[in-house]
């Protein structure tokens, strides 16, 4: 039996950029539309052409993109035509297949916020669609707080989305735009909506997330009939942000009924690189990826208690509710000192360590641990110290090198422009295949900006190990948290670094000490030691 088709609209570029704090350069729109695309969405929504210079010069330099490329911009102002009205011109001008205009459906925000007549906002929209089709462009309509208007006065509401449906809208989008709509009444008011004459293949919905419902409001205006769906990668957005597409893409894919009812265009295949994209968002806004997040969280597929691993290693699908390959992510299964062996076991097994059960080891790393766990450190975040703990006492870790000594300075001082500036310096003695070496690095980057002690530490301790330099040359340091695990006088600093390489690996190290650089330095020498282990140059 065919699928009825679901259109997923990406609204990333122009709604995502209203997120505060974030503006995309157009390198970067780039980027992110190319991995969009990738990912098979029907629409991408580049900006506002003429808003900014940066959405200027995106569409001046469009993307080769197999899917919609869409500009957005607004219905044309009272008292003009949609021929002479310069701002609907530069949207026109784009020369984009598809044209998203906003206008207004709630009778407050036309008499309040435009101060025009209803009548008067009705003709706008209908004539700025109107313009778009007869140009032969697709035309939508983005119904802006059309759920709070309907709610206030859904006669008005109403003739607002039939003015462009009539005019030759192919898309009616439906927009909870302050987010506050519960998921209930969105499906009831679609519902509504397809009654009056609109049919749910012209419908769309654009939730925002004011409640935590922008996802739960999207699923429930499909359940009613809308038949495309907007939202945004990892739910960016102005406020608390849009309808997370990461989220729905994979649900409408992976979760009945809709897995079965619909084709949304994406196929399994391009849904292993949803990780990939997500996290190419967090990367270029250099965020820290939300490890918490549904699908692609590092998190998502974490099983800590002991009990849920062993049920992990009869059956997988006992304590998860899809494969976590099947959207580019992994199992893993943390370590603290609330794991059994079955735990261990599996952590084991998935570092590529092999160990038999009732092996004495196994009680005495689960030993060490909960030890450690008592001083202050964690495993349950820090993957890779706990691996490189496990070998250790397996006596599976090479000794790649050995650290003599170190030495961190921070200075403040004055420079040339007469400002008052920081400068740290590290120096790492170190011995490798016998031989001493000292390196000296400062903390300033490529910019002349001081990036601090750690940094310095960390290139000083890569600068010369020897043999193992070209492999530590791709690994960078992509985040560093500090915690003070106990108080007053026994106060002790946690570290967590977490670090990232050309292949695409990430992982987590950590470090425990009453100083904070001695506990930033055994962190940075397990995340060295683990990529040199991981790289084969043992």
């Amino acid at each position: 039996m065919s699928r009825e088709r679901l259109y997923i609209y990406d609204t990333t570029l122009r709604d995502g950029q209203q997120t505060q704090g974030v503006q995309f350069s157009t390198a970067e729109k780039h980027q992110i539309a190319q991995a969009l695309d990738e990912l098979g969405v029907d629409y991408i929504e580049g900006g506002w052409p003429g808003a900014n210079p940066t959405d200027s010069e995106f569409f001046e330099d469009k993307p080769k993109l197999k899917a919609r490329f869409t500009a957005f911009g607004m219905t044309k102002r009272a008292g003009r035509s949609a021929e002479n009205d310069e701002v609907l011109a530069g949207v026109m001008n784009a020369g984009t297949s598809s044209v998203c205009l906003v206008g207004k459906a709630h009778d407050f925000h036309v008499e309040t916020a435009l101060g025009i007549t209803l009548a008067e906002n009705t003709e706008n929209v209908a004539r700025s669609i109107e313009h778009i089709v007869k140009a032969g462009r697709e035309a939508l309509f983005d119904a802006e707080h059309f759920f709070d208007g309907y709610k206030a006065n859904p006669d008005y509401a109403l003739e607002a989305i039939h003015a462009a449906y009539n005019a030759g809208a192919r898309w009616v989008v439906l927009c909870d735009t302050n987010g506050g709509t519960l998921p209930q009444e969105v499906g009831d008011i679609v519902r509504a909506v397809i009654a009056s004459g609109i049919p749910g293949d012209h419908v769309a919905i654009h939730t925002h997330n004011d409640t935590e419902n922008a996802v739960a409001g999207s699923l429930a205006a499909v359940d009613a009939g809308a038949r495309q769906i907007q939202g945004t990668l990892n739910g960016l957005g102005e406020r608390c942000g849009n309808a997370n597409l990461t989220t729905l893409i994979a649900t409408l894919l992976l979760k009945e009924p809709y897995a079965s009812q619909f084709d949304i265009g994406i196929t399994r295949e391009a849904l292993t690189g949803l990780v990939k994209a997500s996290r190419l968002l967090d990367d270029i806004l250099n965020r820290v990826p939300h490890r918490q997040a549904a699908y692609v969280g590092a998190s998502a597929f974490a099983h800590k208690s002991g009990l849920h691993a062993s049920a992990i290693l009869k059956d997988p699908s006992t304590y998860e509710h899809i494969d976590p390959a099947s959207v580019g992510n992994a199992r893993i299964i943390p370590m603290s000192n609330q794991a059994g062996q079955s735990n261990l076991r599996r952590r084991l097994a998935d570092a590529g360590i092999a160990v038999e059960a009732g092996n004495p080891a196994l009680a005495r790393i689960l030993e060490v641990i909960k030890a450690r766990e008592a001083e202050g450190y964690t495993y349950d975040s820090a993957q890779a110290s706990f691996e490189l703990l496990a070998r250790r006492e397996l006596g599976e870790l090479p000794a790649f090198f050995e650290v003599k000594r170190y030495k961190v300075t921070v200075e403040r001082r004055k420079n040339k422009y007469n400002k008052m500036v920081s400068l740290s310096e590290a120096v790492v003695v170190v011995k490798v295949d016998g031989e001493k070496k000292l390196s000296v690095s400062e903390s300033l980057d490529e910019t002349g900006s001081d990036r601090g002690p750690v940094n310095a530490l960390a290139k000083a301790l890569a600068k010369d190990l020897g043999r193992y330099s070209e492999v530590l040359a791709d690994m960078r340091l992509v985040d560093f948290k500090v915690r003070i695990t106990q108080g007053g006088t026994e106060a002790v600093t946690r570290v967590i670094i977490d670090s990232e390489d050309g292949e695409g690996r990430r992982w987590s190290t950590v470090g425990v000490s009453a100083n904070i650089v001695d506990a930033s330095f055994d962190a940075l020498l397990d995340a060295i030691n683990w990529k040199i282990l991981h790289c084969g140059a043992a």
